[in-house]
């Protein structure tokens, strides 16, 4: 008996006549198209490889070191004492007053950083030709002088009997060695190298500005004063909040070679910061496990203050959009 397979098709080919469809084939990237997509990544490894070694690195070895005891002598091993690093440094009172004069030393720089800057820049736009040039060297040149010779030069200034400073002042005052005049001083002479830099940031800003807006404001009728106040100062935002940004993180930094060279962190602690009592803690006392510590409490609370700068930064800040 026979049994039919299926009604014909109306082509009159059955199924079995139907060609099958041919496999695709997956197409393979060919080796020109991966070496340029590889391209880019390859011109970074290198900056990514000294990030890594230099930065992420070490930064992993003091989270570990934070966690242990040792005194920096390879013949002695690391031993592990869980948290008690951090607890000391939530007991020990030094660093809360290395915190306070941390934020001392960052609102008495701001001046120099900010507020001077503007006004030194503002009033040298009328100073033309070669004596601008020098104006400008005059006022860099603080910032290229090293710490430790500025901090030589400072202290024969401000001796206290025979002293430039106090000579003119017709003041008898220990700038250096008082509990009450010491950051000051340290402020003033960091202040002084910070300035230079400063006026050329706000320099270089001012001559980013359109000079059609000032020409249309004066059109307007608007005076001086007015278009510094109305169009230069917020086209300058992004300047200063960078100065600002700058002087908040760094400024224990700069203050740093001056503290090593002229106080010791001292008289009885007057000048003592994070960074320097950082230091003290590894290179004096040669307790590397609190200095670890003491680094990446101050990392963090740096890295926080940063960011909500930053975004602050995008509140205030006023950019030009051509």
């Amino acid at each position: 008996m026979l049994i039919p397979l299926g009604n014909p098709s109306p082509s009159g080919t059955t199924p079995r006549d139907v060609p099958a469809a041919a496999p695709t084939r997956v197409r393979r990237p060919s080796r020109g198209r991966i070496l340029r997509r590889a391209t880019p990544y390859m011109y970074l490894a290198p900056a990514v490889a000294l990030l890594v070694i230099w930065t992420y690195r070490p930064l992993a070895q003091a989270v570990q070191l934070s966690f242990h005891s040792w005194n920096l002598l390879p013949d002695n091993p690391m031993v592990g004492v869980g948290g008690d690093n951090y607890q000391r440094l939530t007991e020990l009172p030094e660093v809360g007053e290395s915190l306070w004069h941390t934020v001392e030393v960052i609102v008495g720089l701001l001046p120099f950083a900010v507020l001077a800057p503007v006004v030194i820049a503002f009033a040298s736009r009328s100073v033309t030709g070669r004596m601008r040039v020098i104006y400008q060297s005059v006022i860099f040149a603080p910032f290229l002088v090293a710490p430790v010779a500025s901090a030589a030069a400072w202290r024969w200034l401000a001796e206290p009997e025979d002293g430039a400073i106090n000579r003119v002042l017709g003041l008898e005052v220990n700038w250096i060695n008082d509990t009450r005049t010491a950051q000051l001083a340290i402020i003033v002479i960091t202040g002084w190298h910070v300035v230079g830099f400063a006026v050329l940031v706000v320099t270089a800003g001012i001559a980013g500005i359109n000079p059609d807006y000032h020409e249309a404001a004066r059109v307007d009728g608007a005076t001086n004063a007015q278009i510094d106040r109305w169009i230069t100062l917020p086209l300058l935002s992004p300047s200063l909040v960078l100065l600002t940004l700058l002087t908040v993180l760094l400024s224990a930094q700069w203050t740093f070679p001056l503290i090593d060279t002229l106080t010791q962190g001292g008289p009885s602690g007057a000048t003592t910061n994070v960074y320097y009592l950082l230091w003290e803690y590894g290179f004096q006392t040669f307790d590397a496990g609190m200095s670890a510590a003491m680094g990446i409490v101050v990392f963090v609370l740096f890295g926080l203050l940063a960011a909500g700068l930053v975004r602050l930064s995008e509140r205030v800040t006023f950019h030009d959009d051509k």
